[in-house]
This record gives C-alpha cells, structure tokens and sequence, in this order.
C-alpha cells in the first residue's frame, strides 16, 4: 500500500455507522504504518436514534432530545455529511453522495462500510400511503404523540358521536418489537391524559393490534407472547390476529376479519426492508435484497467492502442456515467486529468471524409494564420493565445521554408526565400565513 491516506467511507448513521465510526477513532489513534486514514460518514440526519427508546419518546417518558445522539459531537475526528447515496460503484471505488441541499458529487474511497439499515416495508394497500404513519424515526414518534394527544382535545370538544369515535379509535398494524411497545405505550399515555378531559374516559378509547401471523411478539418466545396478548386484552386492547388490513381509504379501515370502522390514526409497523442504497449499484445481493455478506462482515466476493445491520445478511455462524436478526442486539455488536476487521484490512492481517448467540429480548409494554425472556429466563410486568430499561439504558451511546435518560425517569418517579399536544410544531407557520394573508 502507498502512503496516501487510506479513506474510510461509512454509509448510514445509525446503530452500526456510529459505533462503527466510535470504534474506528479509538483503534485508529495510532495510526497505520502506511500513514493516515480519514473517514467519512454519510447520513442524512445528523443524529443517530436509539430506536428501542421510540416508544418511550412518544409516551413522554423521555424527552425526544435524549434519544438521540449528535453525530458531530460524538465523532469528533469524522467528517459527517448530511445526505444520501445514490449510487456505489465498488468497482471504481467511488459513490454518488447527494447532500441534502446543493449539487450531487462524487466521493472516491479506499474501504466502504454499508451500514444504511432499514426502512419501512409497505404493501399496495388503498389508502395506506396517505393515511397511515410508520413508526421508525424520532420524528414519527413525537408526531404521533402529538396526534394522540391533538385528538383527545377533538373529541372532546365536538358532541358529533362519529367525529368522537372517529378521533378516538387507534389502530396499529404490526405485531413485532415496533407495534406492540408504541401501541402500549400511546395507551398508556392516552389512558393517563384522558382524566383530565370532562366529557371522556377510558371506555371512549378504541385501540386495536392487527397482526396477519398467529402470535405477537415472536422475538420473546410463544409463551410469553401469548401472555402479552392476554394482558393487552385485559387493558381493553382489540388483538386481531390472522388478520390483514385490507384498505383504509380516507381512515375507514377494512379488516380480512370483516370488520370496518373510521379511525383517524393507523400506525404501520409491519416490517422493514433493507435501505434502497443496497441495491443502488454493483454489490452483491442476496434472496431478500440484503447486501450479501460474509461471517467476516465483508460483502461477499469483494475486497474492501463491508456490511453489517439491517441493510446485510450476515449469517449466523451459531445458528447454522441461519441469518443474524435485524436488531440493536446484533447491530452493535458486529460494528465492533466490523470495525475492527476492517483495521487489520488495512493493515494486512486475518480477519475474524462475528460470532454471537442470541440471548433473548426484552419489551416495554408501558410504565411499570414489560415482558422479557433472556437466557431462557422469563419474565413480565414490573421486573421484566426494569430488566427491559436497565439493558437499554446500557447500550445507550455516551454517558451524556445515559445520565440524561436516568434523568428523565427519575423525574417521572415525582412528577406527572406532561400530556400536551405541540402539533403546530409541525406546521409552524400557519399561523403567521393566516395573520399576513388578512393583512
């Protein structure tokens, strides 16, 4: 190798690009015997979301700024670019990167790291795209949160029974980690806000879980998932299993089941798909659109090119024919192999097998409510909730944000959790379009 400075090119933000990128500068201070090495990280937020604290977020149990973590802050010695790429062209060493705002460039690189993850995979159901929400990002989160809220102050501020029912009927379809902790979480919430409405109460609030497969919640276990779904109907919650939804033109939702309501809320979280950047170019793909990927976390048939996450197929050499599951348990842990493989690429030695056997799950199922099973060991309600913060408070990135999110709960051990709708926040300057057009 020459002594120009080898450049490391990172392609996604989130669980893998930023521990990725963290590790990078720590194995990097020394540098390579070659010279220097620079890297680059693209994504076209600047932050990275710890999506497990999604539902909490939304519930107002931590403020959305403490679930999130500032790239530039964090990687110091990175160069962050907001935007996206559009195109890898592995064979010339080169992407398309088209930043948020100015012209589109390209960027050469000597080792490319695909860690774009995932987004929300949705079928061609009428209405979907204009009625429904998904349940992915920080902003969807805090959206949805204020629409719940918003629509408590609808309802009860009409005496129409069907704009009533309308604003108070909630239906998330998706029965995996996404839909069944937003969706208790948001009842949880909804459940507290309501009893400072007059003209409402909690046998007003319709919520209801679609889920086309037998079971909710596989990633726990048969057992426990079947515990779950018991202690959401306890709570009022319709779980409509073996069921699809049809079509929700204009909010008027149709069931397979033959159910038909209007419902001013649909949350999707019916699966994810790889980062459409996985098959922006010539790297290998494998049967479902991931980026083929090696045991070693290189993209098969290449050299210097990795992959890792949601936007990989990586294969689980615990489990054999199997693959490693899209979630932060696996994500963090192979950007710690990748980052270091991708080191000793540089510097000409072996690289070594990502190698972890899952251990289980855990989920929040609203404030002092969860359901977990880690080492066979299961568990639900008040410790499985505690077991359920404690570990995801531990793969929090950077202690500002842990002390920030221990922050948080501990003031909600004291004081109420605030239940105020900022829906304008989304549309700030309607108000100031209104005042000029009247002149």
């Amino acid at each position: 190798m020459d002594h120009k400075a080898k450049h490391i090119l990172i392609v996604g933000g989130g669980y893998v690009g930023l521990y990725t990128a963290l590790r990078l500068q720590s194995l990097l201070r020394r540098p390579l015997r070659t010279g220097t090495v620079r890297i680059t990280l693209v994504d076209p937020q600047s932050y990275m979301t710890y999506q497990p604290f999604l539902p909490e977020a939304a519930a107002g149990n931590l403020s959305p700024r403490h679930v999130v973590t500032p790239l530039r802050r964090v990687l110091p010695k990175v160069r962050i670019l907001n935007g996206k790429v559009t195109n890898v062209s592995h064979a010339t060493k080169s992407v398309t990167f088209e930043p948020n705002t100015g012209p589109v460039e390209e960027i050469d690189y000597d080792v490319i790291v695909m860690a774009a993850g995932s987004v929300s995979r949705t079928l061609p159901i009428p209405g979907l795209a204009d009625a429904a929400i998904g349940f992915k990002t920080i902003g969807e989160a805090i959206a949805l949160r204020n629409r719940v809220l918003a629509l408590l102050d609808r309802a009860d501020s009409t005496d129409d029974e069907k704009v009533r029912r309308r604003a108070l009927t909630f239906v998330v379809v998706g029965g995996g980690f996404a839909g069944v902790e937003a969706l208790a979480e948001l009842e949880d919430m909804a459940r507290d806000a309501v009893k400072y409405y007059d003209t409402l109460s909690e046998a007003d609030l319709r919520w209801v879980l679609v889920e086309a497969s037998d079971r909710i919640l596989p990633e726990v276990g048969p057992e426990m998932g079947k515990w779950t779904a018991e202690e959401l109907q306890k709570r009022g919650i319709e779980v409509k299993m073996k069921t699809l939804l049809k079509s929700c033109e204009g909010g008027n939702v149709v069931l397979s089941d033959g159910d038909e309501f209007e419902s001013a809320t649909i949350v999707w979280t019916a699966g994810v798909k790889p980062s459409p950047v996985a098959n922006a170019g010539d790297l290998p793909l494998d049967e479902r659109g991931r980026i083929k990927t090696t045991t070693r976390l290189t993209v098969a048939g290449t050299k210097g090119a990795f992959a890792a996450g949601d936007v990989a197929g990586v294969p689980d050499v615990t489990n054999p024919g199997q693959y490693c599951a899209p979630n932060a348990q696996h994500a963090v842990r192979q950007s710690k192999v990748l980052a270091e493989n991708v080191v000793d690429y540089l510097r000409g030695r072996p690289l070594r097998e990502y190698r972890h056997k899952y251990v289980g799950s855990v989920a929040g199922l609203g404030l002092h409510k969860g359901v977990a099973n880690v080492y066979g060991v299961k568990l639900h309600g008040l410790p499985a909730w505690f077991m359920h913060r404690t570990y995801h408070l531990s793969r929090v990135p950077t202690l500002n944000r842990k002390v920030r999110v221990v922050a948080d709960w501990t003031l909600a051990l004291f004081f109420k959790r605030e239940t105020v709708s900022l829906g304008e926040i989304e549309s700030p300057r309607e108000e100031f379009r209104a005042a000029a057009a009247t002149g």
